[in-house]
C-alpha cells in the first residue's frame, strides 16, 4: 500500500509499504477514506519530539471503513464507515473503565520510553513516535485499529466524511478542553489558539453555556474563522500592546473565569521572553516555546481554571508561583475521546458541530508532504490539510 512516511527531521515521503495484517483477535483493518494534519504532528516532523525512526508511518485523526476483521470483534463488520480516536484503549483496565482513556495501562508496547520521563507510561495512539507506542499511523490506504470494538464508531447515516473526520481528535480535544473548564452560566472563557483544536475548544465552550468566548491568535484569518464560524470575540496578539491587558478590558478587570492553552510547544509570541524560547528550543536546551501557556496562566483570573490541551515536553521558567498564588485549577490530558465520541456524534447529527470548516485544503495521499509543508507554514490559509488515499 502507499503511505506517508517520517525519513528524518522534516523529510515527508509517500512510499510503498507493507499491508497492515490482522495481528490479535481483537483487531480489525480500516480502509481509510480520509485523514487530517494535526499541529502535534509538527513537533516530531521538526525533531522536538525524539524516538522516530525512518520509515515509520505517521497520521493519527482518520475515519474509514471496516475490510477485515478478528475473530474476537463482535461490534463492528466489515463495510461499517467509522471513526476512530487517536488514543488506542482496551477498555478493560482501570484508566479505561475510568474514562481515563489516553491513559490506558495495556496499549503501550515501549513503556521504558516514557516511565524515566513521565512516571508512569500513557496509552499508545497511532503514528506518534516509538515513545508513545510506535504504531503505524494513518496517512495510508489501510490501518490496523487494535480493540476495534473499543476504538471504532460507527457513523450514523446522513453525516459526511468532513463532518466526521476532525471527531477522531480535533473535537474531541476541545471538547474535553472546554468541559475541564466546568462552566458555569456568564462564564468567560478565553482560548488561546484558532488552529483546529482551538476553534473546536471555543465552540465546545459555547454548546456548554459559556456566555462568552475570547480567541487569541495572530493569522487574520484564523480569527476570522473564530468570528464567524464559531462567535468569539477575538484579539491579534500582534496588534495590542498586551493581551493581558486586553481581557482586563473585555472582562471588567477580572479576567476570563477559564483559560484554554491550544497552542503546545511551538508557540510563536513578541518580545524577549520568546526570542529566548526560540533560541533555546533551537540549541535543543529545552523543548517547548510556552509563550500562550505563560500568558494564559497569568490572564486567569484568581481562582479561576487553567485547561491545557497542547501538547508539552520540558519548559523553562514556567509561572507556577502564579498558579499556586491565585489558586488557580489546572486542568490537562491527552484527549480522552472515547468518553466524548456519543455526545460529539449526537452534536453532529443536531446541527450543533459541523467542523468541516477545518478543512481548508484537500490532498490526494501522493500529495501529502506537500501538503504538510503548506499546513506547517500556514501557506494560503490553511488550517488543515486533507488527505484522501
Amino acid at each position: 500500500m502507499r503511505a506517508l512516511i517520517w525519513n528524518g527531521v522534516n523529510d515527508l515521503r509517500v512510499e510503498t509499504v507493507k499491508d497492515p495484517e490482522i495481528v490479535n483477535p481483537h483487531d480489525c483493518i480500516l480502509r481509510v477514506t480520509m485523514s487530517t494534519t494535526c499541529g502535534s504532528d509538527l513537533h516530531f516532523i521538526d525533531g522536538y519530539i525524539p524516538t522516530m525512526k525512518a520509515g515509520d508511518v505517521i497520521g493519527h485523526e482518520f475515519m474509514g471503513v471496516v475490510e477485515d476483521v478478528g475473530p474476537e470483534v463482535k461490534k463492528v463488520k466489515k463495510g461499517d464507515r467509522v471513526v476512530v480516536p487517536s488514543f488506542i484503549t482496551c477498555g478493560q483496565c482501570w484508566y479505561c473503565k475510568n474514562k481515563l482513556y489516553s491513559l490506558c495501562d495495556n496499549t503501550h508496547p515501549k513503556p521504558e520510553l516514557q516511565e524515566p520521563i513521565l512516571g508512569y507510561p500513557t496509552a499508545g495512539i497511532y503514528g506518534y513516535t516509538h515513545a508513545f507506542g510506535g504504531y503505524a499511523g494513518a496517512h495510508a490506504q489501510y490501518v490496523r485499529v487494535p480493540f476495534a470494538d473499543n476504538d471504532c464508531f460507527k457513523v450514523p447515516d446522513g453525516l459526511p466524511d468532513e463532518q466526521v473526520l476532525f471527531l477522531s481528535d480535533a473535537a474531541p480535544t476541545g471538547y474535553m478542553g472546554a468541559d475541564f473548564c466546568n462552566i458555569q452560566p456568564g462564564d468567560v472563557v478565553a482560548v488561546w489558539g484558532c488552529g483546529g483544536v482551538g476553534l473546536m475548544a471555543q465552540k465546545s465552550a459555547f454548546l456548554m453555556g459559556a456566555e462568552r468566548v475570547i480567541a487569541i491568535d495572530r493569522l487574520p484569518e484564523r480569527l476570522q474563522m473564530a468570528r464567524e464560524h464559531v462567535g468569539s470575540e477575538t484579539i491579534n496578539y500582534e496588534e495590542v500592546d498586551s493581551v493581558l491587558e486586553v481581557l482586563k478590558e473585555m472582562t471588567g478587570g477580572r479576567g476570563p473565569d477559564a483559560c484554554i492553552d491550544a497552542v503546545g510547544m511551538e508557540a510563536h509570541g513578541t518580545g524577549l521572553q520568546y526570542a529566548y524560547d526560540r533560541a533555546k528550543q533551537l540549541m535543543y536546551m529545552h523543548t517547548d516555546r510556552g509563550q500562550a501557556l505563560r500568558e494564559a496562566t497569568l490572564a486567569c483570573r484568581k481562582g479561576g481554571i487553567l485547561s491545557i490541551l497542547g501538547v508539552y515536553g520540558v519548559m523553562d521558567k514556567f509561572p507556577i508561583g502564579a498558579i499556586m498564588n491565585k489558586g488557580l485549577t489546572v486542568r490537562t490530558a491527552q484527549q480522552h475521546g472515547q468518553a466524548y465520541m456519543d455526545r460529539l456524534l449526537d452534536h453532529a447529527q443536531k446541527g450543533e458541530l459541523n467542523p468541516s470548516f477545518l478543512a481548508t485544503h484537500r490532498f490526494s495521499l501522493e500529495d501529502a508532504p506537500h501538503g504538510y509543508a503548506m499546513f506547517k507554514h500556514k501557506d494560503d490559509g490553511c488550517v488543515r490539510s486533507v488527505f484522501i488515499p
